[in-house]
């Protein structure tokens, strides 16, 4: 692991958010604190999530309703990286979408062609859908089993999304069940694969060596960073522990106990230029 003072030199910040910076409804000690000063300095921070059943005004809601300043800018969604990948590689198909109105909205928003008839379909892309029917079970089912070479695209791998009671099945599980209906799986664009980091670098103007990517999930929010080839710090405010990292394959460049470490070591070392 590297030197945590080292984390000064970053200057884009992708973070994960559940976990990272809040728990619940409960936003944790020096989050705003911490954010501001990556701006003052001349930094970005940019939350990235792989929950596409929301729309980056969704969040830009729910983060300012916590007290938290943010533009839409400082959000990016499995659901714009899905479309980010569909504009690259499937330009001007026609995209069956299994996902949440605000999910469609967001892929028209970026240029997709969305269209909810199994007729003109071109493409499938399937996210995790709070307002799933059965009939959108049918149709990507039949669309993968009659237009055998559509290309099959999901917004993200996870297996459940939690709840205040539990998990309730995500979008890897709704995949799943049409897995065993088509036989088909399809490509997943959000973390742990590397798209949502590619792009995001990208976009932001900074370069991977200034990038770190912050989350407490190991399999998904380091995962991610690793298999981009950018540094990742794990926080262990959320999910992961040092046991399991000690456990993991998967090894953070940095290790904190939560944002408020992070942000005592950027004031510390005068982080920025």
């Amino acid at each position: 692991m590297l030197d945590k003072s080292l984390i000064k030199n970053k200057r884009l910040f992708l973070l994960d958010m559940d976990g990272t910076i809040y728990e619940g409804a409960r936003l944790f000690p020096y989050v705003n604190e911490f954010l501001e000063h990556i701006e003052k300095n001349g930094g970005r921070y940019i939350f990235i999530t792989n929950n596409s059943s929301r729309s980056v005004k969704d969040y830009v809601v729910k983060l300012s309703n916590m007290g938290v300043k943010v533009t839409e800018d400082n959000f990016f969604t499995s659901s714009q990286a899905t479309a980010l990948y569909l504009n690259e590689h499937h330009k001007n198909k026609r995209i069956y979408c299994l996902g949440t109105r605000s999910m469609i909205n967001e892929m028209k928003k970026m240029g997709v062609s969305v269209t909810n008839s199994t007729e003109d379909a071109e493409c499938v892309a399937v996210g995790y859908d709070t307002e799933l029917t059965y009939q959108k079970l049918i149709d990507v089912s039949y669309l993968l089993q009659t237009k055998k070479d559509i290309p099959y695209i999901a917004t993200n791998p996870d297996r459940g999304c939690p709840t205040e009671f539990g998990l309730v099945p995500d979008c890897f599980a709704i995949c799943e069940a049409i897995n065993y209906a088509a036989h088909r799986r399809p490509l997943y664009i959000g973390k742990p694969d590397k798209f949502m980091i590619d792009y995001a670098v990208q976009m932001s103007g900074f370069t991977k060596a200034q990038t770190v990517v912050i989350g407490d999930r190991l399999y998904t929010d380091i995962a991610s960073g690793v298999n981009a080839g950018v540094d990742t710090a794990c926080v262990l405010s959320g999910e992961s522990s040092k046991e399991d990292i000690d456990a993991s394959e998967v090894k953070p460049a940095f290790v904190f106990e939560d944002i408020k470490e992070i942000y005592s070591i950027l004031q510390e070392n005068k982080y920025g230029i």
